[in-house]
């Protein structure tokens, strides 16, 4: 079972090897490879795990195969690779999922090319994924696209995940191996001494109290945050946080056997929407997010974008705002190259040291692991005690998966591990059934707001389980039997849950709901792309 966060706050007294700032996916890989192979780690983010961009990504762990068109071929040849091993360390939780893409008589970049590329992304996976299909035989697996001038189709083989699911299994297997991780906790000032950073004070949210933590290492790895943190040091800005939102409709009103990704008829951009957690998602825009301490939120143009492109995709199925269960938008971490295009901006990676504060930033969730490791091997001479080798490990602790065909106990083993057995055995009676027409368990809920550090209702419905984007108004239906298991396991009192009741429905209307319907603009007047 978790430690308590009593306990996790005990070990504040600590000297630590590394200081991990920052709970996303970036600082969970770091924690995990660092503490398994020895060091003394202590992860903190200022707000809940995987708050910020890796609860409210695509979902996606892919190549990146338009990385190819733009000449980044290292970049999706690593992307390539982790994504083959994720779904080898974590089946389940990162599953594969097929791409389709029409072949119309104006498609760029065309049948040719794109043989080129998924030729090129199926060799670096070392296996053949790809296909073309007669018009005939591709609306089998399209039923619904736009038909007029389509001449086939092509398909290939990625993968998606739970992204928040992928972060929380990640630090729950960095502290299997001793890391010490704990939200709400912030870096409220860096610690110096002769001329580098020593440890940070550190402030509970919680609380109130600060603890002054030293430690051999401190990493900055808070995302489309991290230029914050280097300020304390005078760093001048490097990154050009960049803005991506979703729509999410039920799978019934955009019937998806497989992600189908077209370019967008405006801008040629491409966009996608697939099959996920038992509806449709939508995705995605690339807007500069100028400031990032304004949380991120769709705006009425991103709506009208994405409205625009799915009803010129899938003409027959009358979509309205009306089928829109919910939405999302999360800001990326994108290094700024002065690209006028923020799309054309590249998605690599970088480990800067300044005065002894090392920032890791940049990069996709497919690729937490390399950039983990890339971080481990760049600090290696500021921990003279280390000597153990950074060759690559599996990503998880290995698990039996069950001999069943019961999707419940299937499911809780793929996102839960090793703990699986134990959610099965604090579940109560009923709790191992689905809520409403989700796949998510109501011993997940149990679970989570036992052992899995949930502080406010937003992290239990958001991120522990996806309750607030898979269902409309967040899931407020299903509050009255969520409140026995949230007030039962968090010791709430009847105004305490009555006060994050308030504060989750207010988040959800106005970060996770369309914007007011008056300011959303026509999507059916702009031109074509091209």
């Amino acid at each position: 079972m978790a430690a308590t966060r009593e306990t996790r706050l005990a070990a504040l007294s600590q000297h630590f090897d590394l200081l991990v700032v920052g709970g996303g996916i970036t600082g969970a890989g770091i924690a995990l490879e660092g503490a398994r192979r020895g060091l003394k780690v202590l992860l903190v983010e200022q707000k809940d795990f995987a708050w910020g961009s890796s609860s409210r990504s695509s979902k996606l762990v892919h190549g990146g195969l338009r990385y190819i068109k733009e000449g980044q071929l290292h970049l999706t040849l690593e992307s390539v690779r982790e994504r083959q091993q994720l779904l080898k360390d974590a089946p389940g939780l990162v599953a594969p999922q097929r791409f389709v893409l029409g072949d119309y008589d104006d498609s760029k970049p065309g049948r040719r090319l794109l043989s080129i590329g998924l030729t090129l992304y199926d060799m670096m996976a070392g296996e053949r994924t790809r296909r073309y299909w007669p018009a005939t035989d591709f609306m089998l697996y399209a039923p619904h696209i736009r038909r007029a001038g389509l001449r086939g189709g092509s398909g290939y083989l990625d993968a998606k995940t739970d992204d928040a699911r992928l972060v929380l299994r990640v630090l729950a297997e960095a502290e299997r191996h001793g890391a010490v991780c704990l939200n709400y906790i912030a870096a409220a000032e860096l610690i110096q001494g002769q001329g580098r950073v020593t440890g940070a004070v550190l402030a509970d949210a919680t609380t109130g109290t600060q603890h002054r933590v030293s430690a051999k290492v401190v990493i900055n790895a808070t995302g489309a945050w991290a230029d914050g943190l280097r300020g304390n040091l005078g760093a001048a800005p490097k990154l050009r946080p960049l803005r991506g939102s979703h729509l999410i409709f039920p799978l019934w009103r955009v019937p998806v056997g497989q992600a189908v990704s077209f370019m967008h008829p405006w801008d040629g951009r491409p966009v996608f929407v697939y099959p996920w957690e038992g509806v449709a998602l939508l995705g995605t825009t690339d807007l500069d997010h100028a400031d990032v301490n304004r949380e991120a939120a769709i705006t009425p143009e991103e709506v009208a974008y994405l409205m625009a492109g799915i009803c010129w995709q899938f003409p027959n199925l009358n979509l309205t705002l009306d089928d829109v269960l919910s939405t999302y938008a999360g800001v990326r971490p994108v290094l700024s190259t002065g690209a006028a295009d923020p799309s054309k901006e590249a998605r690599d990676h970088i480990v800067l040291q300044e005065s002894g504060l090392v920032t890791v930033t940049g990069g996709k969730l497919t690729t937490f692991r390399r950039i983990a490791l890339d971080t481990l091997k760049r600090i290696r001479h500021q921990l003279p005690h280390w000597r153990t080798s950074l060759t690559d490990e599996p990503i998880f602790a290995a698990t039996t998966m069950p001999m069943t065909t019961n999707p419940a106990l299937k499911r809780l083993h793929a996102r839960y591990g090793e703990a699986a057995d134990h959610i099965v055995g604090m579940a109560q009676e009923g709790e191992l059934a689905p809520i409403g027409t989700t796949d998510i368990l109501w011993a997940e809920l149990r679970w989570a707001a036992r052992c899995e550090q949930v502080v406010h209702l937003e992290d239990l419905l958001l991120r522990r389980t996806r309750l607030g984007i898979l269902c409309k108004r967040g899931g407020a239906e299903h509050l009255p039997a969520i409140r026995s298991i949230a007030m039962a396991e968090l010791g709430w009192d009847a105004d305490r849950w009555q006060t994050e009741v308030t504060g989750y429905l207010s988040l959800i209307a106005n970060h996770y709901s369309l914007p007011n319907r008056e300011t959303i603009p026509g999507w059916d007047k702009k031109p074509a792309h091209g």
